[in-house]
């Protein structure tokens, strides 16, 4: 959306907030100088992985990638290798077309401009409105969980979250709030407060800047809000893995860049019949989407010839990976906690 033309009637609340934030903020790396590009990638990451758990994450991504430049000219299997344990790896194949584009289209040089934001790859209204807040300080509210939380229980708003208009909905409320020439700072305490005050369960009202004026908190209504009537139903699915391996060494292929988990290693879903009765354990794994709930059944082979190695290279391709080369490939969450805590991997 287009920075909003809202009447700041509760802009003193703004101000609250941001005196409050003066003390009480975080300190986070990425906000200790506004360089565009650390914001973008902090957003990207902490969109959908808790600070306290990606944090070393992204030290470790920054660290490597620490310009445009360098994400854009690295290959796309060391992206995901860097990636590795953030999941939802369709973010880290976005950045690095993303970062393309920034090099193609903009000289390296991260846009400024909401729109040209938005035509980035992976790049939606929250981000592109983090962005131009926090690095450009410009009146854009980025409305993220947090921000939906803290609005919906302070103006007592039944809309609900799921809708399609949502995003602008609040971010209509926020700008009632936001003090314009201090963009960046309000959103960063709004995230702030919700993230450390204004949590989903046992939300400590009393900390927070602004409860005497919660019109929820006002009524004891404050675990009511915010309102998400839609609910998904998930589908239930199941597939079956075959962890084929020598005591050394097992065998993994990569993945098409047309399916889920694009481009990440997985052992093979299917094994020669005279295999299957080596199966001498398994190992079920479940792991969540955002549209269905997964079983994965690993069973595990022991099998060492070089017959073996032979047909599973001639099979669909896989290739044999030494359990002290791990490291040097990506394989789904799921894979990887089961090689964790199975073969402490």
């Amino acid at each position: 959306m287009e920075t909003s033309k809202q009447y700041p009637d509760f802009v003193h609340i703004g101000m609250k907030i941001l005196l409050w934030f003066e003390k009480n903020g975080r300190k986070l790396p990425f906000r200790e100088e506004k360089s565009p590009y650390f914001i973008w990638i902090s957003e990207v990451i902490f969109q959908q992985t808790r600070i306290q758990q990606g944090m070393g994450h992204y030290l470790r991504f920054v660290e490597r990638f620490p310009t445009v430049k360098h994400l854009a000219s690295a290959t796309e299997d060391e992206v995901m290798l860097y990636w590795k344990g953030l999941g939802y790896y369709s973010r880290a194949i976005n950045l690095h077309h993303a970062a393309q584009q920034i090099v193609n289209d903009y000289s390296g040089e991260i846009p400024s401009d909401y729109r040209a934001l938005l035509r980035l790859k992976g790049v939606g209204k929250y981000i592109a409105s983090a962005v131009m807040s926090i690095a450009f300080n410009q009146p854009y509210p980025a409305v993220d969980g947090n921000l939906y939380r803290v609005l919906s229980r302070f103006f007592c708003d039944d809309y609900d979250i799921s809708q399609s208009k949502a995003f602008d909905y609040f971010s209509e409320l926020a700008m009632r709030m936001m003090p314009v020439e201090r963009a960046g700072d309000f959103n960063e305490a709004m995230m702030d407060i919700g993230a450390e005050i204004c949590t989903p369960k046992n939300p400590r009202c009393t900390l927070c800047p602004i409860h005497t004026d919660c019109m929820a908190y006002s009524v004891g209504k404050v675990l009511e809000f915010p309102i998400k009537k839609k609910k998904i139903v998930k589908k239930k699915e199941m597939m079956d893995y075959f962890f084929l391996h020598d005591g050394q060494s097992f065998w993994a292929k990569q993945r098409g860049k047309e399916t889920f988990w694009k481009s990440l290693y997985e052992f093979p879903s299917s094994i020669p019949e005279k295999y299957s009765e080596m199966i001498y354990d398994t190992h079920q794994v479940r792991h969540q989407f955002t549209h269905k709930d997964l079983t994965i059944n690993i069973h595990l082979i022991e099998k060492k010839s070089e017959e073996t190695l032979e047909e599973m290279s001639i099979m669909e391709h896989f290739e044999k990976i030494d359990f002290d080369k791990i490291d040097n490939f990506s394989f789904p969450k799921p894979l990887q906690d089961f090689l964790r805590n199975k073969f402490s991997l």
